[in-house]
């Protein structure tokens, strides 16, 4: 072949456009291609950390907040419920809250709390993942004259006391679950993140 008739500069020019052209095309492919892989939006804040504002919380009331597809569960605890939950131990699985998993250790403690008034749990029964049902009365007549109020299991009987331990003799083996959590401030509790401390 006879190369005296090709025009190396131009040669170059059209190597180098073509490159060029190839390149950003491939860009216009890969960035979307890359970017499907990051999770979305609604993905991201299922995942963030939720703020539950207790400060209209009244004694004894009960409120509901969701993180990451779970009903959490703040409860204000009255004197009343406080001075229950020792006379409760000898009728529960686990009243030392011996099983680390169930809770950070900052609230393996007898109220199960960094405050004793307020009670934060993930509002999953851990037998089967029923929701349990929030039963604060005491002396309920369905559940009987020694009820001290806590959660009641409509799905198989499993009951917890106001500290989300399980009661010895239910289907659910351990407590309730208690969620990583801090106090952004007095009334505000922030559910999903404790910087390794309360």
């Amino acid at each position: 072949m006879n190369a005296e008739g090709v025009d190396q500069k131009r040669r170059r020019v059209l190597v180098t456009a073509t490159s060029a052209v190839g390149a950003v095309g491939v860009g216009f492919i890969a960035v979307p291609f890359i970017s499907s892989m990051n999770p979305s939006a609604k993905a991201r804040a299922a995942g963030a950390p939720v703020q539950a504002d207790v400060s209209k919380l009244e004694p004894g009331a009960l409120l509901r907040v969701k993180y990451r597809g779970q009903p959490i569960w703040v409860v204000r605890r009255t004197d009343k419920m406080l001075e229950a939950l020792p006379t409760l131990e000898p009728k529960l699985v686990d009243p030392d809250s011996e099983v680390e998993s169930q809770q950070p250790p900052y609230c393996a403690n007898p109220t199960r709390s960094i405050k004793p008034e307020y009670f934060v749990a993930i509002g999953i029964c851990t037998h089967l993942g029923c929701s349990p049902t929030y039963r604060p009365e005491f002396g309920a007549d369905d559940l009987g004259a020694n009820w001290k109020g806590g959660w009641f299991c409509p799905c198989h009987g499993s009951k917890f006391d106001l500290a989300g331990r399980v009661y010895k003799g239910v289907p659910a083996p351990t407590n309730l679950v208690i969620p990583k959590h801090k106090y952004v401030n007095e009334n505000t509790i922030l559910v999903g993140e404790d910087e390794g401390a309360a």
